[in-house]
């Protein structure tokens, strides 16, 4: 069984993003150790890019904080191998195509199976265009992940059909950040993935609070939180790491407060 797979074994899981190298990679080295002890199901990274598209503001200036600080797609690379004696929870990346045909698709690839990424995810790769990078991924045994959204229609079935490890379901329409309401359309798009595919289904974009990812867990297999991770890695910096565990402990119960409930299809 992978370890994207057991992530989502027999219980709902919690996956926390965090910007690499924000505010620099000693602390995103600190913070990979503190999620994965704070009881993380999986954790997504994000390679700071200068357009990062699907971002909203508060990951957008993490971008930039990070780049300013030196970090590089090697140094991300180099600091995964590092971490990956001490921790096993799954990590994939978050991604767009540009560092990847700049970095060459090949050897980036071969440099996620030398770290154990397990996963990559490209939010500017539709799936129509996804061929250019799965067959590459495919040969490093790096899943590559794929996302529906309220508005992808019948597209969810085809997706749903090609999905590798776990379905990032966008909640809402626009960029990453904190929302007040989600809505719980997003379900409807899950039931329908349901019919065709056992594949895990992630509900991201908006949650930040412990009753948002009680309502998402209720109607999906796991909870993806990550502007609102970020933006106390902002706020408290160097001085993040305690405050960022407690935060992750948090969601993560109230993730699984309902560990017994099993998706039935619609």
């Amino acid at each position: 069984m992978s370890r994207i797979k057991e992530a989502f074994s027999d219980k709902k899981a919690f996956i926390a993003f965090i910007t690499g190298g924000d505010p620099d990679i000693q602390i995103t080295e600190a913070l990979l150790y503190e999620i994965a002890e704070a009881g993380a199901d999986l954790i997504e990274i994000g390679i700071p890019f200068s357009d990062p598209t699907a971002e909203g503001p508060i990951i957008q200036a993490a971008n930039e904080r990070a780049l300013r600080a030196g970090c590089t797609v090697d140094k991300l690379f180099d600091l995964i191998q590092k971490v990956r004696r001490k921790i096993s929870t799954p990590i994939v990346f978050l991604t767009y195509a540009n560092p990847v045909f700049s970095y060459g698709k090949e050897a980036f690839m071969k440099r996620c199976k030398e770290a154990q990424i397990d996963g990559i995810l490209m939010p500017d790769v539709p799936f129509e265009e996804r061929d250019e990078f799965a067959e590459v991924c495919r040969k490093y045994d790096v899943d590559f992940l794929s996302m529906i959204a309220l508005t992808s229609e019948e597209r969810i079935f085809k997706i749903a059909k090609e999905a590798q490890g776990f379905l990032y379901c966008v909640s809402s329409l626009g960029v990453t950040g904190a929302r007040v309401d989600i809505p719980t359309e997003i379900g409807e798009k899950i039931a329908q993935v349901k019919q065709i595919s056992e594949i895990p289904c992630a509900i991201g974009f908006g949650i930040a609070t412990t009753e948002q990812a009680k309502k998402m867990a209720k109607i999906s297999d796991g909870v993806i939180v990550g502007s609102a991770i970020v933006k106390l890695v902002e706020k408290y910096g160097k001085e993040c790491i305690p405050i960022v565990g407690e935060y992750v402990r948090q969601m993560k119960q109230a993730a699984s407060f309902d560990q017994g409930y099993k998706y039935m299809k619609g």
